[in-house]
């Protein structure tokens, strides 16, 4: 009798214990389940951002600076244009942000454009560019990289007004610049236009002394840029 007790008070001491075992990894389950739904649901409500990668053939990034001598040639001003820039852009579909952009541009590629000014004289300014005002063999990218996008709806052509505030990277100097641009979407393209300007003295960027300092231009030196992207 006494042995027959201790039997049956083995066995249920025994069954509790897988009970409890069982009930505890139950709630496991539970819980591992719940976090997994809480997941899904996150994921579907956080949309997915889209990389738009610039296509340098059907884009175009210019620098612009103003006369500011009236000798030799009547203080021409300076047209710049990049041959050789490259660039993405992150952004979330249908709201834009959280987006971003990166666009960097080879400062040797830089060259005049500006039509009041013959092939060699082009020569001569590039040249000088190269030499004097931006060297490229020591900096040899100018780069932004923007840090914070904001934007609204624009009130005509049904694209985005936005706003990039970023850190703009020039002849070794690192300062923060506000860009504002307009951006549209169209299938798998996305397309950012706008202007923005410096003044050269912040990044120890030499006035342009084209044929040997008869030319000198403003501290205001103008950039713009018309980028277009595929995902």
């Amino acid at each position: 009798m006494h042995r027959r007790t201790i039997t049956i008070a083995l066995i249920l001491a025994t069954f509790v214990c897988f009970a409890a075992l069982f009930g505890v990894q139950a709630l496991a389950w539970g819980f591992r389940s719940s976090l997994k739904a809480e997941l899904k649901t996150e994921l579907r409500t956080d949309p997915q951002q889209v990389t738009y990668t610039l296509d340098a053939s059907r884009s175009k990034f210019m620098a612009h600076a103003s006369r500011s001598g009236l000798l030799w040639f009547k203080g021409k001003s300076h047209h710049l244009a990049a041959s050789d820039f490259s660039g993405q852009v992150q952004l979330t579909p249908q709201s834009i942000t959280p987006a971003s952009l990166r666009l960097a541009v080879k400062a040797a590629s830089l060259h005049e454009t500006g039509a009041d000014f013959t092939d060699q004289e082009k020569q001569i300014i590039d040249k000088e560019l190269k030499d004097i005002v931006l060297h490229p063999d020591q900096y040899p990218e100018i780069v932004f990289q923007s840090t914070n996008v904001t934007m609204r709806p624009a009130k005509t052509g049904g694209g985005y007004d936005v706003r990039l505030t970023g850190n703009l990277t020039l002849h070794g100097v690192t300062r923060q610049i506000e860009i504002p641009a307009t951006v549209t979407l169209n299938g798998d393209e996305m397309r950012a236009v706008g202007k923005f300007s410096i003044d050269r003295d912040n990044y120890n960027v030499k006035a342009t002394s084209a044929f040997h300092g008869l030319v000198r231009v403003d501290d205001d030196v103008k950039f713009e840029f018309d980028i277009v992207g595929k995902r």
